[in-house]
């Protein structure tokens, strides 16, 4: 039989209890309730199976919840940032699309999404720009279309 995991005192059993019943997502429910029954003296091994988690996992939590405290239980995938799109253009090269569509498209029409991608394909050599970052920079370039 494995030996029984100790959590550090930061919560009694009562409390891990009421934070289990309050979680505000599946992901730290299922971690609270992990660590309830550890706190209750159940072996992390059964205590992950019940809960249906990796016993990897399970012991991953336990470990973090005993080195950093309760906030360690926290969601934190919530918190994350997508990381920033990446500009097909530079500020100089935005600038240069600015003062380009205040004049006629290279064919001699309206500028639209698929030739603002034409545009910037020529100006960045890349062989294709989709016809929709076309259109992205017309609106992020605050283009009139009603004086068009």
């Amino acid at each position: 039989m494995p030996p029984k995991a100790r959590l550090k005192p930061y919560l009694t059993v009562e409390e891990i209890k009421t934070r289990y019943r309050q979680a505000p997502d599946t992901i730290e429910s299922r971690r609270w309730h992990l660590l309830l029954l550890v706190a209750q003296k159940w072996s992390i091994k059964k205590a992950a199976q019940v809960v249906g988690l990796n016993y990897d996992y399970a012991k991953e939590i336990v470990g973090r919840y005993n080195r950093e405290g309760p906030n360690s239980v926290k969601n934190r995938s919530k918190d994350r940032q997508p990381p920033p799109a990446k500009s097909l253009l530079t500020t100089d090269q935005q600038q240069e699309l600015s003062e380009a569509l205040k004049g006629p498209a290279p064919d001699g029409g309206t500028w639209s999404g698929p030739k603002v991608a034409r545009w910037i394909a020529k100006k960045t050599g890349r062989d294709h720009v989709w016809p929709q970052r076309g259109w992205d920079y017309l609106k992020r370039l605050g283009v009139n279309w009603k004086n068009q």
